[in-house]
């Protein structure tokens, strides 16, 4: 086992958010890895608007796009997490399984939402005013903060360790690797580094993509374990979003700012997006009260658990997804970074699926294919 472990190449993940995480935990699963996944904020931290995984709602529900590589990365993350939902499994606790009703006021915006179980067009007399397509189907919610513990586990489970670290500039990596951030462990250069920072590789030495930009999204936690179905309104600049949780939490939101850096939740778009929320969904509010008389907002207000907002690292251009040859340090031999972050508001619904080439582009770069 030892002459085995000798042979693994040493890869070291940058970021421990849901792309990371699954990055990190693919190449650990696959043979011949040791991992190292460095960050400065992990799962195990108290929500922060410098981790946005957190903060994701998140359901899975394919992309509004003709891009066959982003539809790929979807349905290939879909198909795992089904899996992972099944009713029995283990993982069953950290999704939830629903049936989504999806509504648009523009035509323009439909997702290719057929390729979804149990997919059907609703009948065009029973949409809501202002509505002109709607669509149901299967799909899964997912407790993130839950997952990522999950997804986290998982890795050390394999093999991989969790390393904390904040790295101001690639070429720390490069020469010292997980090491320079573990006491009583010797600095040594990795076979291999992953770049999956998110909205940090704006900011990362050496890379400082500024291509990467924040699009703010803030959201309501309440308390509501009678919804069990998921619901959207998507409009040309704004998207409403009932998301319920297994553990009977629902998300509400939501908000899209680009570019706005504020980090804490502004108290008039929480308002809002109560309001947004329970017009379009007014089975919010508790049954009991449903039964007796007509609900109001008022109704649901003592739902509340949390108000939040993150930052979800979109990047123009779309996600990157390639590999580069660079060393440091005094004549050091030159090693591949794969790189793998500019997810925005898609990171779940994409991570297996990003994950998957990421793995691609790291085996054939170390089998001398680039």
């Amino acid at each position: 086992m030892g002459s085995a472990t000798a042979h693994r190449k040493n890869v070291i993940v940058l970021g421990a958010g849901v792309v990371g995480l699954t990055t990190a935990l693919k190449i650990q699963e696959q043979r011949g890895y040791n991992v190292s996944l460095l960050a400065d904020v992990l799962p195990s931290d108290e929500k922060s608007t410098k981790y946005t995984s957190h903060w994701a709602g998140a359901h899975h529900v394919l992309n509004v796009t003709e891009d066959a590589r982003q539809q790929k990365m979807d349905l290939e993350t879909f198909k795992v997490m089904w899996e992972l939902s099944a009713p029995g499994t283990e993982t069953e606790q950290y999704f939830k399984r629903i049936v989504q009703t999806e509504y648009y006021t523009n035509t323009k915006l439909l997702p290719p939402l057929d390729r979804m179980p149990n997919y059907k067009v609703l009948a065009p007399e029973t949409l809501p005013t202002g509505i002109v397509h709607g669509s149901s189907f299967s799909t899964l919610t997912i407790d993130t903060p839950k997952y990522l513990a999950y997804l986290a586990a998982r890795l050390v489970s394999a093999g991989g360790q969790l390393v904390r670290g904040s790295v101001q500039h690639i070429d720390q990596v490069l020469e010292g690797g997980a090491g320079i951030f573990t006491p009583n462990r010797t600095p040594a250069r990795p076979d291999a580094v992953v770049v999956c920072t998110g909205l940090g590789t704006r900011f990362l030495g050496g890379i400082e993509d500024k291509d990467m930009h924040p699009i703010r999204g803030q959201t309501v936690l309440v308390r509501a374990p009678w919804i069990d179905f998921g619901r959207t309104i998507g409009a040309e600049n704004s998207w409403t979003y009932v998301i319920a949780r297994h553990s009977g939490d629902v998300i509400l939101g939501g908000t899209r700012s680009v570019d706005d850096w504020y980090p804490l939740p502004r108290p008039e778009t929480t308002r809002d997006i109560l309001e947004r929320t329970f017009a379009m969904c007014p089975e919010l509010a508790p049954p009991e009260v449903r039964a007796q008389r007509k609900p109001t907002i008022e109704d649901v207000l003592p739902l509340v658990i949390e108000e939040g907002c993150g930052f979800r690292p979109a990047r123009t251009g779309g996600i990157r997804l390639d590999v580069e040859w660079r060393g440091a340090g005094k004549g050091a031999k030159k090693v591949p970074v794969v790189f793998n972050y500019g997810h925005g508001g898609y990171g779940f619904q994409s991570s297996w699926g990003s994950a998957n080439i990421a793995l691609k582009l790291l085996e054939e770069a170390m089998a001398g294919k680039f």
